[in-house]
Formats: structure tokens, sequence, C-alpha cells
């Protein structure tokens, strides 16, 4: 009685076994869409996520106190400016920033793009940003 042979277990080469081929494998979207190969689903997806506009920027009411004490102006301009900031910042997989822009200082929890606090320049001095991941100039 003859041992079954595992075809794994035999090197390749002039052993009298032949080698086995591997089985050609055909892409398929794993939600079951028809034909797409991943290239196409990828481009797809990105498609729609580039299309999209991005979330507008909110402050907690920590911040916006520090925004009033310390006379920190809030134009459409600096708004502007503060969401690239927080779209780049985003777009490299951070988690928390601080986004300088012009004299001012925003800590911003990047996911739910919210302002946690404000510094301006007279009180960066005084300051250390801690538990934060990333720094943005915008």
């Amino acid at each position: 009685m003859t041992t079954p042979v595992n075809p794994a277990l035999i090197p390749p080469g002039p052993s009298g076994v032949p080698a086995v081929q591997p089985t050609q494998r055909t892409s398929r979207v794993a939600d079951g869409a028809s034909g797409g190969n991943f290239a196409q689903v990828l481009r797809d997806r990105a498609s729609v996520t580039t299309s999209t506009t991005s979330a507008p920027v909110v402050f907690s009411g920590h911040a916006l106190q520090r925004i009033e004490r310390r006379g920190i102006t809030m134009d459409a301009a600096t708004q502007k400016r503060l969401g690239e900031g927080v779209d780049r910042a985003a777009s490299k997989g951070s988690r928390a920033a601080v986004v300088l822009v012009d004299d001012n200082a925003f800590v911003v929890g990047v996911p739910s793009r919210t302002v946690i606090t404000a510094v301006g320049r007279d009180n960066m001095k005084e300051h250390v940003f801690t538990n934060i991941d990333s720094a943005v100039i915008a």
C-alpha cells in the first residue's frame, strides 16, 4: 500500500511528479456588482469622495469662549482657511491637529471637524499643545 503524496511537499524539478498549476482567478467585486475590476471600482469610489464638499468646521463651547475672551477674529476667510487646514490634516490621517491660521492656533479634533480650543499670538508663549499628531499651517 502506498501513501498518498502531497504535491506541495515535493520540490519543483524532474522528480517525475508534474508541477501543480495554480488555478486562474478572476477579479470580482465583493458586494456582487457585475464585472468591474478593482481599479475601476477604486476610481469610481474616489470620484464620489472627491466630488463631495467637506463638512463645515464646528466650534466647541470651550473654543467659543476662548475665541471671545482672547479677541480672535473669525471672519469668512479665516474660517475657510481653517477648514482647508482640517481637510489637509484629514487627508493625511490625522486625528488631532494644531491648525495655524495667521497669528492664531486652533486645536482641532479632525474626524469630528471640531475646534477644541483657540489661542491667539499673545497667548502662545504660555501654551504647550499636547495630544496632537500633526500641525498644519493654513
